[in-house]
């Protein structure tokens, strides 16, 4: 194996999230179901104290995981726990007690497959990849690296075994596991049956166990556009920004071209949230399956797996994304607009100054600041103009080119536009026209700030991080594990930092400043925007 605010602004920001509700004519999908859920009935993932929480989901796997997964699947992890062997690897000092016997267990079984990483090491906290995790689910199927396939092979082998909900991951977190354990369970092994049968027959599965019966929604990869959403053969799956305005927006022949997707039953990557999913009935009695509010269509000339030719498609039409910091929705009276990953509109604020909010108090109640979760954007939209600010309050802001992003309070609808034009200094955002507000900037250049990038689960944050020249900008590690920060362009370089080490950088130079950090460069980047 390689290796809020405060007290009532709270309640008002609670208030609005619940005030904002799905599509029109939708409802929960009833029948959609997390793999972590899954994975977690049939006991194949056992979470830790609080069990197989969004917590524990979101946490890195290790090599160690990986092992006490590939002996819980073959029936040997009881005997492995209760193995009372000595001779271990020399680094069994790093586990807990109760895993001392699994490496000691797994160093005299080598036909297991766990021989270490060389020099007596296991090393059991390191990262494993979907790589790794494929040979382990594979060998248990009976397919032994070196015999079926090569290591360097083992993703493309897997794949013909159905098995690539994960592929091309470098560093997996548990929901990546429970993904791809359901996964697994209906491939076939090489045995002539199926993992499932396979368990069930070995007593690892109780014989009253089913298979999932939802219709699986899978996640493509994409050079360029990131992972997007699929169904259960490959096939791309399609936002349409006209749908903010009405679900109802493609009709005739725009449904001829953009077929609707809909399933009664779904099985859900434990990285996505199953509540996300509901049905939605159209006019004419259709269902279709909607998420985070957006109906969900087919592109007709997509003919086969990997296809994304609906990208862009008139500047309306979009792959389906988990990520989206901002995406887009089209107005007959307004036009295209910015909006949220749930279609909920987004305003700028006319008295704002590039990177500063003029919104305190109770204009703030009414005008709730938006703070994306995600990282992507849509086609035609840059994620370099997606920025970020630290209110005065410490809490995070983010900004389309440098200017910050609000909801309005009484928009309670995916599509409502009742904040365009209030007091006339209230406006939704055209990206392709937005050039910033006519407030001028009186902040003297010299006036720089201190900004913080916190480094957790193996992330630099959502969004370019946006700064004036001059400005201080504090790293600081809350991982388990090392990271430091390293510019493309050799402008600055951190040490490796430690849980809660930080190290402070000065930007005076404007410009865009690439990074990375070099034990994870291939997955974890960056970008600070110098103005």
């Amino acid at each position: 194996m390689g290796k809020a605010r405060f007290g009532s602004l709270f309640i008002v920001l609670s208030l609005f999230a619940a005030l904002l509700l799905p599509a029109l004519g939708a409802s929960a999908a009833g029948g959609a179901a997390s793999d972590a859920d899954t994975a977690a009935q049939l006991g194949l993932l056992l979470g830790d104290g609080d069990g197989v929480s969004a917590a524990y989901l979101g946490k890195t796997s290790t090599r160690l995981q990986a092992a006490i997964i590939s002996l819980r699947l073959q029936g040997k992890l009881e005997e492995a726990l209760s193995y009372t062997g000595t001779s271990s690897f020399t680094d069994a000092n790093l586990v807990g007690k109760a895993n001392k016997p699994v490496l000691a267990y797994l160093k005299n079984h080598p036909e297991l497959g766990w021989s270490g990483t060389g020099g007596g090491l296991f090393d059991p906290s390191a990262i494993i990849s979907s790589q790794q995790l494929y040979k382990v689910l594979l060998e248990v199927m009976g397919y032994p690296s070196g015999t079926d396939y090569t290591y360097a092979e083992t993703e493309t082998f897997a794949k013909s075994k159905g098995l690539q909900q994960i592929a091309g991951m470098a560093s997996l977190t548990n929901a990546h596991i429970a993904t791809a354990l359901v996964e697994a369970l209906g491939a076939p092994t090489a045995h002539g049956h199926s993992l499932f049968d396979m368990l069930k027959e070995a007593g690892v599965l109780p014989a009253s166990a089913t298979l999932p019966q939802g219709m699986q929604i899978g996640l493509g990869q994409n050079d360029k556009l990131g992972a997007y959403l699929t169904d259960k053969a490959g096939m791309t799956l399609y936002f349409f920004t006209k749908d903010a305005e009405n679900v109802n927006s493609c009709q005739g022949d725009c449904l001829k071209s953009w077929p609707i997707y809909y399933a009664d039953q779904l099985q859900v990557p434990a990285s996505l949230n199953a509540a996300d999913f509901t049905t939605l009935t159209r006019e004419d009695g259709t269902k279709q399956t909607a998420y985070k509010g957006w109906p969900l269509y087919y592109f007709a000339k997509d003919a086969a797996p990997g296809d994304v030719l609906g990208e862009g498609v008139g500047g309306v039409w979009f792959t389906a994304k988990a990520d989206y910091s901002v995406m887009l929705g089209t107005s007959s009276a307004l036009g295209n607009y910015l909006t949220d990953d749930q279609g909920r509109t987004l305003y700028y604020f006319d008295k704002d100054t590039k990177g500063k909010s003029a919104c305190e108090g109770t204009c703030l109640a009414n005008w709730p600041a938006y703070n994306a979760s995600g990282k992507s954007a849509p086609t035609g939209v840059s994620s370099a103009d997606l920025g970020t600010i630290t209110r005065t309050d410490g809490s995070k802001q983010s900004t389309y080119k440098g200017y910050p992003l609000y909801y309005f309070i009484q928009d309670k609808a995916h599509g409502d536009t009742k904040g365009q034009n209030v007091s006339n200094v209230w406006f939704v955002i055209d990206p392709a026209k937005f050039a910033g507000t006519t407030t001028p900037d009186t902040t003297p250049a010299s006036q720089a700030k201190t900004y913080h990038v916190d480094i957790k689960e193996y992330s630099f944050g959502t969004g370019p991080l946006t700064v004036e020249a001059g400005s201080t900008i504090i790293f600081t590690n809350f991982d388990d594990m090392k990271h430091n920060a390293v510019a493309v362009d050799g402008s600055f370089a951190t040490p490796l930092l430690a849980k809660g080490d930080t190290y402070t950088i000065k930007l005076d130079k404007p410009g865009t400043y690439d990074y990375f950090c070099e034990p994870h460069k291939a997955f974890m980047t960056g970008q600070i925007i110098v103005k």
